[in-house]
């Protein structure tokens, strides 16, 4: 067999498997942000967001699933002037019509949410209907959870860092 009827008869064999590993990669490469789920090597911590419907005011909604089976209840607000997404995580809140001081008891950590890419560059959490970015940094979110009313006793006892990583995509 010559080089050239080798390279003629293999190569369909060669596109084909390029042409499935493309369509597998480009299958699994994209996840809308508000299926995303991240995670937290260092406790366990897990992100998961959710669509948000119809809402004027909240872009993305997530929930955070601590250790022990404590859930943080989140939402991310844009703000005006300075565009940022604001996060804030509660816990047990109370149902209904609350006052702003209910609301700031029960809630654990606000922030602006970062995210970082493959390559290091930092940008800001998108809101729903974009591709969710790698990473989510959540300044200063460790150092809050550890004081708040939910950490220790019945509550978690495991504190997440301030980073998480994308692990998959919800179906």
């Amino acid at each position: 067999m010559t080089t050239r009827s080798f390279r003629s008869k293999s190569l369909p064999t060669v596109s084909f498997a390029a042409c499935i590993a493309l369509l597998s990669a480009n299958a699994h490469a994209a996840c809308p942000i508000e299926l995303a789920v991240y995670g937290d090597a260092q406790s366990g911590t897990e992100i998961d967001f959710t669509p948000t419907g119809t809402s004027a005011v909240v872009t993305n909604s997530f929930r955070m699933i601590l250790d022990n089976n404590v859930v943080l209840n989140g939402i991310v607000m844009w703000s005006s002037g300075e565009a940022r997404p604001n996060g804030s995580l509660m816990y047990k809140c109370p149902e209904g019509d609350v006052t702003g001081g209910e609301l700031a008891a029960c809630t654990l950590w606000n922030g602006v949410i970062y995210t970082s890419d493959d390559k290091g560059a930092i940008g800001l959490l998108p809101a729903q209907g974009v591709d969710a970015p790698k990473t989510l940094i959540l300044p200063d979110l460790g150092p809050s959870l550890r004081h708040s009313l939910a950490y220790g006793g019945s509550g978690f006892s495991k504190v997440p860092s301030d980073v998480f990583t994308l692990k998959g995509c919800q179906e």
